[in-house]
């Protein structure tokens, strides 16, 4: 097992960006899509479903409109979510990753004071499927409660958020578009910028096609066109996102989406079983994978990327696909 400061030499080389991502369950675990958001008594409820984490995550923070009246941590949060979602009888452990070792202790914010001078931007993904087998209802209502939030609370501006949403009002969230936001993101983002992408929607798991993923699959975000242009694979959101980020942005992303605990490959992370009390090194992490990542960077840069036909994502879809609750 590498040490701490060898993994995190790594990641500061192969990761300049701080990236931080809230994942609603570990890579093993599916969400949750819940038909009434109301019983998690969020903000004047945009509909009538929501994802699980979003839900959770969202009654801690920003309950009534407001923000907390006590300052929580990291760890406060992601506990207290945890505690939400077991009381709704969900076994979801929401898990909180980072490519570099957070104090889980310090206070929450997605605005760290050395960056409150700088742009804010935020990707907001929600697809519902919308006649698609496997159609969800929540994922729009995820969205607009969590742009509320992020304007209200971080101060967010709506020109500087981008919204990929299958509701016939914007830009649809095909593979294509949902790659070209987040490649968007990293050209405008400059250090000292703060950056806040959401996902909501299936995730799904695909067999690994490169040799970097030790159980052998990939986890992936599932656009609402992949019956014809496939899933989008971890590694292409390192390539795209994760790894060309500039350093010193700091990027928070939240993953309400089954297999989501290694989507974005970080090094790091807490999960909220009750058991840590700090940030550690992802059991089994090989600092190889950063430099492997890295590598699947620099060909997609390059055009030289082989990724696997479209056909096999979609037949492997249909054999391995999220499961949604």
């Amino acid at each position: 097992m590498p040490s701490k400061a060898e993994v995190l030499k790594q990641a500061e080389e192969y990761i300049p960006a701080t990236v931080r991502m809230i994942s609603g369950c570990r890579d093993e675990q599916t969400s949750a899509d819940v038909s009434n958001v109301a019983s998690f008594s969020l903000p004047d409820p945009a509909g009538q479903a929501g994802g699980a984490c979003t839900s959770a995550l969202l009654q801690i923070l920003y309950a009534d409109h407001k923000a907390p009246d006590e300052d929580l941590s990291f760890q406060d949060v992601l506990l207290k979510m945890r505690g939400v979602l077991s009381n709704k009888n969900f076994e979801q452990i929401p898990q909180l990753s980072s490519s570099r070792p957070l104090d889980i202790h310090a206070p929450f914010t997605i605005v760290p004071a050395e960056n409150a001078g700088g742009t804010r931007r935020a990707v907001v993904i929600a697809i519902n499927y919308g006649g698609q087998q496997g159609e969800l209802r929540g994922c729009h209502n995820d969205a607009k409660n969590m742009i509320e939030y992020i304007k209200d609370i971080h101060g967010f501006k709506s020109e500087n958020i981008t919204i990929l949403m299958d509701d016939g009002e914007h830009t649809p969230p095909t593979r294509d578009n949902i790659l070209a936001a987040y490649r968007t993101i990293v050209e405008e983002s400059q250090p000292g910028d703060c950056v806040f992408t959401h996902y909501s929607g299936h995730g799904g798991k695909l067999r690994d096609d490169d040799g970097d993923e030790k159980d052998g699959f990939d986890e992936t975000l599932v656009p609402v066109d992949y019956a014809t242009k496939g899933q989008i694979r971890d590694d292409d959101i390192f390539s795209i996102l994760v790894g060309p980020m500039a350093r010193g942005v700091v990027m928070t992303c939240l993953m309400d989406c089954c297999h989501s605990g290694t989507v974005l490959d970080l090094p790091f992370e807490f999960v909220a079983d009750g058991e840590q009390q700090e940030m550690h090194v992802k059991p089994g992490f090989d600092p190889q994978t950063l430099i492997n990542l890295f590598g699947t960077f620099q060909a997609m840069s390059q055009g030289n990327c082989s990724p696997l036909s479209i056909m096999e994502q979609v037949g492997q879809l249909g054999k391995l696909g999220c499961q949604i609750l």
